[in-house]
């Protein structure tokens, strides 16, 4: 979906950080948020709407729209877009309550 501009000053360098997006290892670069992790292997949506379950993406990339919320690391509503990744964290898409509570995380757990 999305690609970096390795030309910029600065991008080609930089230390890669290993993370889970919804049970599967993605490659991000150090001082990324995890919104922009996550785009980089085209999620097709991020969270769904709590009334409707309408899938929703990353917007305005700078905490503004709230269309970037995720559960990180256990945590829900993080505006995702406004964290950096960290080495092991674990990204799951914002889902409604009634199928949320359906998911098995990455070990077969609720």
């Amino acid at each position: 979906m999305f690609k970096r501009r390795s030309e910029w000053k600065g991008t080609s360098g930089a230390k890669r950080v290993t993370l889970t997006f919804e049970g599967n290892p993605i490659e991000a670069r150090a001082g990324d948020t995890v919104a922009a992790a996550v785009l980089s292997v085209d999620p097709g949506f991020t969270r769904q709407t709590p009334v409707h379950a309408s899938p929703r993406a990353p917007y305005c990339m700078m905490g503004v729209c709230f269309d970037c919320l995720m559960q990180i690391d256990g945590v829900a509503n993080q505006q995702a877009c406004m964290i950096p990744v960290r080495e092991g964290m674990v990204v799951r898409r914002q889902l409604p309550p009634a199928t949320a509570g359906d998911r098995k995380d990455e070990h077969g757990h609720d």
